[in-house]
């Protein structure tokens, strides 16, 4: 179909410039969030939804939300009853915002083409880990803005195209935002900030957990086939997933590399396995790791993870440097003990706290209003490798460099073209270190 002349200056405003709407009283005053008479106009953005879970309903509202002439025009899933959910949520919070027409709703595995193929501008890329460098990369090759869930990917290939996909983005100025949300929290910006600075003098050992209890298990109808029974459960299942180190802890390697001002460790050593969780139904995954993360210069990351019923639960990071330390709780403490101590909630009242996953998307919305996109396609690909390259070392029990694992020829999936209903994908036996060997 022709496109119109308004199409048209609408995509080169949105490639290009973007400046002119930020102080335009149309955009900002005429189409309020109560304005249910919403009108499309040329600086109109529009987004697609490609996987409607609980995540993507929330970052598709949290898009919505983040500048008021942004809607919802497109979505995707493979599951009926989650794509209905998600839109009947989002309708009831932003009915003004949610523009998605019957004909825009698409179902299967093709899904995230029809949405790349429909007038979206950005999309939201909330499939589980697996789909992930196949759906950034078709994205990014349809001129599309990208806000992508971590991980990244499942495997090393899947890193290094992802890692190439941002460059490509880069080139062709378009945002490519990952979903490591910690780096949007005020309370840690405040805090990094200052270890970066030298609060605590030079770093030399990161201390991370994320130790947490059971996860969600979903039941399945008798009649479904193994893949259909195996995606609605995907965490467990490592093709899917890329195991819990990688789809829940991964924030805790972000957080670690932050603090080492995101340089990567050359060595790792760890262990892992599977004790409490080792019913069928859980696939192949592991319900602990522990993991330590070597520096050129000698520096240590510890982390430690676990997925276990009935057990104690932390998710913490403690850096320590020459001159201090800095100690966080990640939902409720952020203190420094060096030079100078410090506290955020000294400093600060919880109005000054705020939320994460919204300021992630007024950022990026915003820096595509300015012409000059977010990319962090790169650091989300390395903090993604940090949490592979522990499972590789966890799963075979071998001492790995950063080289070796990010080179590593293992796939633990099939292609994105040959998922259907009917997939027979036969997953790996549980790992076993000593006896698994490394790719």
């Amino acid at each position: 179909m022709k496109k119109t002349t308004t199409d048209t200056s609408r995509r080169k405003f949105l490639r290009t410039t973007g400046a002119t709407v930020v102080g335009s009283s149309l955009a900002f005053n005429v189409l309020g969030k109560n304005n249910s008479d919403f009108h499309f106009n040329s600086d109109t953005i529009k987004v697609g939804l490609i996987g409607c879970g609980g995540r993507g309903t929330g970052a598709a509202n949290q898009a919505i939300n983040s500048d008021p002439n942004v809607v919802l025009t497109a979505m995707a899933d493979v599951f009926e009853e989650s794509m209905e959910t998600a839109y009947n949520a989002l309708l009831d919070e932003n009915p003004d915002k949610v523009k998605v027409a019957p004909d825009h709703k698409f179902m299967g595995f093709d899904s995230y083409k029809k949405v790349l193929e429909s007038d979206v501008d950005v999309v939201i890329l909330a499939t589980p880990p697996c789909f992930r460098p196949a759906h950034l990369e078709a994205a990014i090759d349809a001129g599309k803005h990208v806000f992508f869930e971590k991980p990244v990917a499942v495997d090393a290939p899947g890193i290094r195209r992802v890692i190439a996909t941002a460059k490509k983005a880069k080139e062709k100025n378009l945002g490519f935002m990952s979903g490591f949300c910690w780096r949007y929290d005020y309370p840690k910006r405040a805090t990094y900030d200052r270890l970066l600075d030298g609060a605590i003098g030079d770093i030399h050992t990161v201390y991370t957990t994320y130790n947490t209890g059971a996860l969600w298990w979903k039941e399945t109808k008798p009649s479904w086939g193994k893949f259909k029974k195996e995606l609605r459960n995907w965490l467990y299942y490592n093709w899917l997933s890329g195991d819990h180190i990688m789809e829940q802890a991964v924030h805790s390697l972000d957080l670690m590399s932050w603090a080492m001002g995101d340089v990567l460790p050359v060595k790792a050593v760890g262990t892992g396995g599977r004790q409490s969780r080792t019913e069928e139904r859980f696939g192949n995954v592991y319900d602990h790791f522990s993991i330590i993360y070597e520096y050129a210069n000698g520096e240590k990351g510890f982390h430690i993870a676990r997925q276990q019923k009935d057990c104690s639960r932390a998710y913490h990071i403690e850096a320590m440097g020459n001159k201090g330390r800095a100690n966080m709780e990640v939902f409720s403490k952020h203190e420094i003990m060096g030079k100078k101590n410090w506290q955020w909630e000294k400093e600060f009242s919880k109005k000054d706290k705020n939320n994460m996953y919204q300021t992630e998307h007024d950022e990026l919305f915003a820096s595509i209003r300015k012409g000059n996109p977010i990319n962090d396609g790169v650091r989300a690909a390395n903090s993604t490798m940090l949490a592979l390259w522990g499972r590789m070392v966890a799963y075979t029990g071998e001492s790995l460099t950063w080289d070796q694992a990010l080179n590593s020829e293992e796939i633990l999936g099939p292609k994105i073209d040959e998922y259907n209903w009917d997939l027979d994908w036969k997953m790996a036996d549980v790992a076993q270190p000593g006896i698994t060997k490394f790719k």
